[in-house]
């Protein structure tokens, strides 16, 4: 198996919550429970969850983002000088509060909370395993891609080309940080990209002005200035999603229009790519992929409890293998399990069974 990230055996990150978390995390938000003591429950949990990783044979451990409401949200909020939060339209996608977009809205110049946002917890989970601990954020792109030039204050950046200089700035703090304190294995997660695969969401991006040809371009040197920072011994990876809450979903298309650009203009060790079922289109566009990068093929569903066969996932590996190099390759379940808080509509005992089916399948493709 390989030894450096992505391995051949991998995951997104999210993890589902054990219900005593969850009750905690409620009584928290209800004011019942302090901080202090929310953070001894996760503390718990996530011990739990590295055993859970290590049982199965994964390489890479995450704190399952357990410290998280969502994958994104909490991240991004922490960010001085950002807000993010629900947007209602009326009659529109946001006219029902349960499916209401979040939107990241900038009020002033953005800075990095002094320590960073992830560099407690990595020292935290780094503290409990001897494999390579892995570090998930949501990728900077998140923070522009919903709200565009209307949610971001002129006043505190007059250009676009500050502002997003500005907000790699940011990121660039926080991936040193945790550089600094021994990461070696950083996960950005970004839905825009996968969104601008989509028919639909490409026009109503460009209904709000944008040149979505020109983003991806712009959403790869966003990517490639914000981990400029980073160690040259630390990985980067990025994962493609097209939702994930709930097992819902809620973009689809092929790789098609971004795959050479993203590709080959983001400096990123590997690709998370959703693969698990017709949403993401076929392995055509892998064609584009550099020799020195990997692709992570999302083959296993975390969306749903039934098991995949072996048969049918080493076909497809072997199909994907048609378009870039099998010593290239490696296998993940599509997404995480757990991107919002209350997770996929799968047991425990399911994700469980799917995170080592994920390493029984790669020990036997790669040896």
């Amino acid at each position: 198996m390989s030894s450096r990230a992505p391995f051949r055996a991998d995951h997104v990150g999210s993890l589902l919550r054990p219900s005593s978390l969850l009750s905690v995390r409620e009584a928290f938000n209800q004011g019942e429970v302090s901080p202090e003591e929310l953070r001894v429950a996760e503390d718990a949990a996530i011990q739990d969850a590295v055993k859970l990783q290590e049982e199965v044979g994964l390489q890479s451990i995450t704190d399952g983002e357990y410290r998280r409401a969502s994958f994104h949200g909490d991240f991004i909020d922490k960010i001085i000088g950002v807000e993010f939060k629900q947007v209602f339209t009326p009659g529109g996608e946001g006219s029902k509060a349960s499916k209401a977009p979040f939107v990241a809205t900038i009020s002033e110049k953005m800075q990095l909370p002094e320590g960073g946002i992830e560099v407690k917890n990595f020292k935290f989970l780094q503290s409990l395993t001897n494999r390579t601990p892995k570090v998930t954020i949501p990728s900077p792109t998140m923070t522009h891609f919903r709200g565009g030039r209307k949610a971001i204050s002129e006043t505190a950046y007059p250009t676009m080309e500050e502002f997003f200089a500005d907000l790699a700035r940011v990121y660039q703090e926080e991936v040193a940080l945790l550089g600094e304190a021994g990461c070696r294995y950083l996960h950005m997660d970004d839905t825009n990209l996968a969104y601008l695969c989509d028919p639909k969401m490409r026009a109503e991006a460009e209904a709000r002005g944008e040149n979505v040809n020109q983003l991806v371009h712009d959403y790869a040197g966003l990517i490639n200035n914000s981990i400029s920072s980073k160690p040259d011994d630390m990985a980067v990876c990025v994962h493609l999603c097209r939702g994930n809450a709930r097992s819902a979903w809620f973009a689809q298309g092929g790789y098609e229009p971004i795959a050479e650009v993203l590709f080959n203009e983001m400096d990123v060790d590997g690709f998370f790519l959703e693969y698990d079922d017709e949403r993401s289109g076929g392995f055509e566009p892998l064609r584009f992929v550099p020799n020195d990068k990997k692709i992570v093929l999302g083959l296993v569903s975390s969306k749903f409890g039934k098991l995949e066969t072996k048969d049918e996932i080493k076909e497809r590996i072997e199909e994907a293998s048609k378009y870039v190099s099998l010593d290239q390759l490696c296998l993940s379940p599509q997404c995480g399990f757990a991107s919002v808080e209350k997770g996929n509509k799968i047991t425990e005992d399911e994700m469980k069974r799917k995170l080592a089916f994920v390493v029984e399948v790669a020990e036997e493709v790669w040896g």
